[in-house]
């Protein structure tokens, strides 16, 4: 088995070499994301909630009720993987599912009675994972920002993948 010297500048070139997996930013991003997941997994466990879950709440929290189509949109997720999303937020008492009376085609999520006074117990969520990271808001923030960047620049490069084939 080979050691990892993947560190050491290539020889010819003096330049360090392109294919060291800890150079990969695909690497750090995704390990990032497990961590930070895992970091948020003991606070919604007493909540009963997944980490898509809290997320799918947090949104209902903030818009009240949304179509499934704009839930999907506020989560940055496809309908086909939000709608088990919702389902399991129902079975849990959290919202519930109904057909618009405006439009029978549009799927409308509300929060319960039980959904919305959940809110309370989550409430210190996001000051509990600020503390756990150690990191000032400034901080969080400028990783935030950066991370919606990148965000935005690899939607761009898939429009621009997707012109040219």
């Amino acid at each position: 088995m080979a050691t990892p010297a993947a560190t050491a500048p290539a020889p010819e070139t003096g330049t360090h070499d392109p294919l060291a997996v800890e150079a990969q930013l695909c690497l750090a991003t995704s390990a990032a994301a497990r961590a930070l997941v895992g970091l948020y997994r003991s606070l919604l466990d007493p909540l009963g909630l997944t980490h898509p879950q809290y997320l799918a709440m947090l949104a209902l929290w903030q818009h009240g009720d949304l179509s499934l189509k704009e839930l999907a949109t506020v989560l940055q997720l496809d309908a086909a993987t939000t709608s088990p999303l919702v389902r399991r937020l129902e079975m849990l008492g959290l919202v519930t599912r109904r057909r618009s009376s405006t439009d029978e085609r549009l799927l409308v999520i509300a929060l319960t009675d039980d959904g919305r006074a959940m809110r309370a117990d989550a409430v210190g969520i996001p000051a509990a994972m600020v503390d756990r990271l150690g990191l000032s808001r400034e901080t969080l923030d400028e990783i935030r920002s950066g991370v919606e960047t990148l965000l935005d620049a690899c939607r761009r490069a898939t429009q621009e993948a997707g012109r040219a084939s």
